[in-house]
This record gives C-alpha cells, sequence and structure tokens, in this order.
C-alpha cells in the first residue's frame, strides 16, 4: 500500500490569511461627551481641564476608538488633542467607533503590503478566521491580489471558492481588470 499524500500541502498554493494584520490589541470606545458641558457644549477651557485630570493609565497598550455619543459640535481639535494625550499610551487612535478604528487599521495594513511576493501565484484569502477582519478587508485585499495573483480563491486550499483568475488573452483582459476603489460621487442637481 502506498503512502498517504498530503497533496494540498504539496500544491503551489499561496494562503493569505487577513487575520495575521490584526495583533489580537484589546479596542476600547472613548466617548467626550462627558467632557462637555451639560454634555452637550464644548467649551474650551473647560474640556481641557478635563482632559488634563483624566486617568489616560487605563488605555495603555489598547487600541482607542475616539468618538461623541452627544449631537453636539465638536471641533476638529478636540479630537485631536485627545490623540496627542493617547500617544504613547494607546496603541493606536481612531476617529469612531470600535468597527471604524478595526476598519481603518486593516486598510493601513492592507496599503502597506507588499503584494510582489504573490505574482504570478495561486491564492486562497483564508476565510475562517477570528470574526475580527470586516468584509471591506477582504474587499480590497481582493483587489489588490488581482492586480498581481493569477487565480483567486476564498477559503481554504482544500475547500475553497474561486473567485477570479486573470484572462489568458489580450480581449479577456480588458474585460477582468481590477475594479478601482469607489469613492463617494455626488449626484447630479437637478434642472
Amino acid at each position: 500500500m502506498e503512502p498517504i499524500t498530503n497533496r494540498v500541502a504539496e500544491s503551489d498554493i499561496d494562503v493569505y490569511s487577513l487575520d495575521d494584520l490584526w495583533d489580537g490589541g484589546e479596542v476600547v470606545e472613548f466617548d467626550i461627551a462627558p467632557f462637555l458641558v451639560e454634555g452637550l457644549i464644548l467649551r474650551e477651557k473647560v474640556f481641557r481641564e478635563h482632559v488634563q485630570a483624566h486617568d489616560w493609565a487605563p488605555y495603555a497598550g489598547r487600541h482607542v476608538a475616539v468618538y461623541c455619543s452627544a449631537d453636539a459640535i465638536v471641533p476638529t481639535w478636540a479630537y485631536m488633542l485627545i490623540a496627542a494625550k493617547l500617544h504613547g499610551i494607546a496603541r493606536s487612535v481612531a476617529f469612531g467607533r470600535r468597527a471604524d478604528l478595526v476598519r481603518d487599521h486593516f486598510v493601513r495594513a492592507l496599503e502597506a503590503e507588499d503584494w510582489s511576493r504573490f505574482r504570478d501565484r495561486i491564492v486562497v484569502i483564508k476565510g475562517c478566521g477570528t470574526g475580527t477582519v470586516p468584509v471591506d478587508a477582504y474587499m480590497l485585499a481582493t483587489q489588490k491580489l488581482q492586480g498581481v495573483a493569477r487565480k483567486l480563491m476564498y477559503g481554504e486550499p482544500c475547500s475553497s471558492v474561486p473567485l477570479w483568475r486573470r484572462p489568458k488573452n489580450r480581449s479577456e483582459a480588458a474585460d477582468a481588470r481590477p475594479a478601482k476603489p469607489v469613492g463617494v460621487v455626488k449626484p447630479a442637481l437637478p434642472k
């Protein structure tokens, strides 16, 4: 009887795990509403006093999402002041809620990635993970890999869903270019 071979392990498939881009750090939210007068008005002197008196130690080594739960007009410098206070304490700081911070983290990490190692390769974007990875990250990774990979799949090498393959001839290539990131487009005003 011949030995059992693991053909998946011997294949030339590269597995790309988005979970590897997350450092596992805890995310906490910081609401600036308690620093506002009556929870609605930002007065610079009072706000600065609250910021100065606040104990920032609990945020050490954590990712901090800074937001305001009150329906108040908060100047940009207020968020910048919080970011300055958390510099050197927090692992990272972002504007918004937890989901915003996580999405921003993955976007920055994916933009900094060296995709050239996947040139002309078959790539499976690993799908079973911790649940930390937002859908946005999977979409951006797909777009980035389309620029270099030969074939793209989702899941595990032993059980994957085909997503895209590079066309073999030029006429197909014109229709298969990777999608560009979409920005906000202002609607045309009625005439």
